[in-house]
């Protein structure tokens, strides 16, 4: 018997080492390196995608396919309601990529929404006026747009868990900094981009052809994110859940059924900082270069400008999300979130002071540098963790899913609408109903993050 036992007790002894030694080969990472391209690619082309699209919006296709010449700010209401037609898509994609994203695995499922984003990114630069096509070249926009949107709901979720679930325990937050960066290196191309071409070329030049070369041009930066992503392995967390079976068929309905409390507390996490970043980058163009009766403040800056003066503050915002992921590993994603709520809440009632022309006049630059500098820098703090708060919500076998859901059901709460609301507030009630708007946003997200647990700590290959 005492043999007996002591065959026994070793048979669990190996099948205890054999399990270690699976779950050691599963946890084998990728290189810094490969994730840092990996994930970040990803998000630097959504906002690139998106911002150039929101510049093209605010400046260009008011123009080009709507008539500006009645009613010019109902023309440009007209032109950003087609920017949130991505926005109404995303969930949709989240819901189609998630799913495969869970089954799947991670790799497979975001080169093809990689593929999906580009695609239709590069056609809008391809398209037809309305000159040229009539209602056609509206109806194909809109398709266009909405293809994006299927594109980009599978994006940032699955960029997030290649960070994160790469990343050893003590560093997830730093690692879920990787694709919350590519947002101000696809904003500074962008930018860049548009800046550039403003320069050598005047407005009836862009209005020709120079509005579509910021679009072209995203098929480079297409091509280089499937090189990356082709060559990276799936995360190991995913290979732990295939190895101990515990993919589920169904992980929608999985999510729905016992995560749709933390689906909720996603979603009013991520709309703040949506709300913000186009309240500053595109509301804030169409505001700060247009005169009252263009939907404008009638601040007097040229569209040169304000790109200038963006990108000049959109390295504050990459700054911030450094810092901010570096002390949420150190003290907790809910006291950074909780600070980031509370700061968005008293700059949104301050900030409309500096954006009035009646009190700082045209073109002043110290005032309006104030507004973008603080903005992205509070946009900074309150996107950086989000990277990593929002999978840690998760368990891994619906994380995709879960994540992707909340994070794109915020696309429509707090990005969809933005700069056709704020340019419909501010025409109407004055700038400072914009920031009564972002404070509501805030409030919002105050609520959802108290109403969190902590999860710096938590075990994240569960």
């Amino acid at each position: 018997m005492t043999a007996a036992l002591e065959e026994t007790g070793l048979e669990q002894t190996a099948g205890a080492a054999s399990e270690a030694a699976g779950k050691a080969a599963a946890m084998v990472r990728d290189s810094v390196k490969t994730v840092i391209a990996a994930s970040m690619v990803g998000t630097a082309i959504e906002f690139y995608d998106f911002y150039a699209y929101g510049t093209a919006a605010a400046n260009y296709f008011p123009h080009i396919f709507f008539s500006a010449k009645d009613n010019p700010t109902v023309a440009l209401l007209m032109s950003l309601l087609t920017f949130a037609i991505a926005f109404i898509a995303r969930p949709l994609g989240s819901l189609v990529f998630g799913h495969f994203g869970d089954r799947m695995g991670r790799k497979t499922t975001l080169v093809v929404s990689l593929m999906t984003m580009g695609v239709g990114t590069f056609l809008i630069g391809c398209l037809p006026t309305y000159e040229q096509a009539g209602v056609f070249a509206v109806a194909v926009l809109c398709l266009l747009r909405f293809i994006q949107g299927i594109g980009l709901g599978g994006e940032w979720s699955g960029a997030a868990l290649v960070a994160t679930e790469n990343a050893p325990e003590d560093k997830r937050a730093l690692y879920g900094s990787f694709p919350e960066l590519g947002a101000p290196i696809g904003f500074f191309l962008s930018n860049g981009t548009y800046f550039v071409l403003e320069s050598f070329n005047d407005q009836a030049a862009m209005l020709s052809w120079g509005w579509r070369v910021p679009f072209l041009l995203s098929a480079v930066l297409v091509i280089v994110g499937l090189v990356v992503r082709v060559h990276m392995e799936e995360t190991p967390v995913f290979r732990m859940a295939q190895a101990q079976k515990k993919v589920v068929k169904s992980p929608l309905t999985e999510v729905f059924r016992k995560s749709w409390r933390q689906v909720l507390q996603a979603t009013f996490l991520v709309a703040v900082t949506y709300t913000l970043f186009y309240t500053l980058a595109t509301w804030s163009l169409a505001w700060g270069t247009k005169d009252t009766e263009n939907g404008g403040g009638n601040l007097g800056f040229t569209n040169q400008e304000y790109l200038l003066m963006l990108m000049i503050s959109i390295c504050v915002f990459a700054l911030f999300i450094v810092l901010s992921c570096l002390y949420a590993d150190k003290l907790g994603r809910r006291r950074v979130l909780t600070f980031s709520s509370c700061a968005l809440v008293v700059f949104a009632l301050l900030f409309p002071f500096l954006l009035d022309g009646q009190l700082v006049g045209q073109k002043n630059f110290a005032a309006n540098m104030a507004f973008l500098c603080i903005g992205f820098a509070l946009m900074g703090i309150a996107f950086g963790p989000i990277g990593a708060f929002l999978p840690e919500l998760f368990d891994a076998n619906v994380r995709y899913s879960g994540s992707g859901i909340g994070y794109n059901l915020a696309a429509i709460v707090g990005a969809a609408f933005v700069p056709t609301i704020a340019t419909w507030l501010s025409h109407n009630w004055g700038v400072h109903s914009v920031g009564l708007y972002l404070g509501v946003m805030a409030v919002c997200c105050l609520v959802s993050v108290l109403t969190c647990k902590e999860t710096k700590d938590v075990d994240f290959t569960k």
